[in-house]
C-alpha cells in the first residue's frame, strides 16, 4: 500500500482535522445515503461467520453462500458439530474454503467453551477467538452490537492515508489514528462511507479525483504523481 504524504495534515491541528472529518462525512453521506455493510446477517454469530468467509473473497459471493447456510445452522453448536468434510462442501464456492472451514469450527468451539455459545461484545474477548483480529472484531462490534468501532479494511486504510488522516500502513495503527478524529456516533457510518467511496470513485489504481465530492478536502490530488 502506497504511503501518501499530506502537507495539509502536517499543518492541521487535531481540532482542524476533526472538523475536516465532519465535513468529509457530511459530503459522503449525501453521496451514498443508503450505503451500509455489504454482508447479510441477522445475528452476531451470522456476521462472525460471514466475516471469516469474506477474507479474500467478495461480499457478493459470501452472501450467496450464507443465504443457504444461515437458515440451517443457527447456533455455535450447529457449526462446531458439522463434519469437516461436510462444512468444506457447503462453503466450497468460497476462496480457501478448507482453511475457513477449520477456522469456523475452531471459532465456534471456542464460543462454546469460553462464552456459553454466545458471541462476546468486547474487542478483547473477540480477538481471543480463532480467526478473529481487530478488524473483524471492530466490524462485528459496530454492526452487530452498535458500538462506536472502526474496522479498517483495505478501503478504509487506503482512503485514510490519501485523506492525510494517517501515515500508518498497519490496520491497527490506522484504527488508533482514526479513533480520536471520528465522532463516536459516526464511526460505523464513516467506515461504510469510505468503503463505498473506495469501491466507486477513490479506486486503488486510478482514483477518479476529477469527480470526487470531497476532493477539496483531500490532499491526495496535489500529492499524487
Amino acid at each position: 500500500m502506497t504511503r501518501q504524504t499530506s502537507k495539509s495534515s502536517v499543518a492541521e491541528s487535531p481540532r482542524e482535522q476533526k472538523q475536516r472529518v465532519k465535513k468529509i462525512i457530511k459530503l459522503l453521506d449525501q453521496t451514498y445515503p443508503h450505503v451500509g455493510l455489504a454482508l447479510n446477517f441477522s445475528t452476531p454469530l451470522e456476521l462472525l461467520i460471514a466475516l471469516i468467509l469474506a477474507a479474500q473473497c467478495t461480499d457478493e459471493r459470501v452472501n450467496q453462500v450464507t443465504a443457504q447456510l444461515f437458515p440451517r445452522y443457527r447456533t455455535a453448536e450447529d457449526w462446531a458439530a458439522l463434519d469437516q468434510n461436510t462444512l468444506e462442501h457447503e462453503i466450497r464456492a468460497i476462496n480457501f474454503y478448507r482453511n475457513k472451514a477449520k477456522t469456523i469450527k475452531a471459532c465456534c468451539q471456542a464460543l462454546l467453551d469460553q462464552f456459553g455459545g454466545q458471541v462476546p461484545a468486547t474487542v478483547e474477548d473477540l480477538v481471543s477467538l480463532p480467526g478473529v483480529g481487530r478488524k473483524t472484531a471492530n466490524i462485528l462490534l459496530g454492526n452487530a452490537f452498535g458500538q462506536p468501532a472502526i474496522g479498517v479494511d483495505r478501503h478504509v486504510a487506503r482512503l485514510a492515508q490519501r485523506l492525510g488522516l494517517t501515515h500508518e500502513t498497519d490496520p491497527d495503527r490506522i484504527e488508533f489514528d482514526l479513533q480520536p478524529l471520528v465522532p463516536d456516533d459516526s464511526k460505523v457510518r464513516f467506515c461504510h462511507l469510505l468503503q463505498a467511496h473506495g469501491r466507486t470513485i477513490c479506486l486503488a489504481r486510478s482514483p477518479r479525483c476529477d469527480i470526487c465530492p470531497i476532493k477539496d478536502l483531500c490532499p491526495y490530488p496535489a500529492n499524487k504523481r
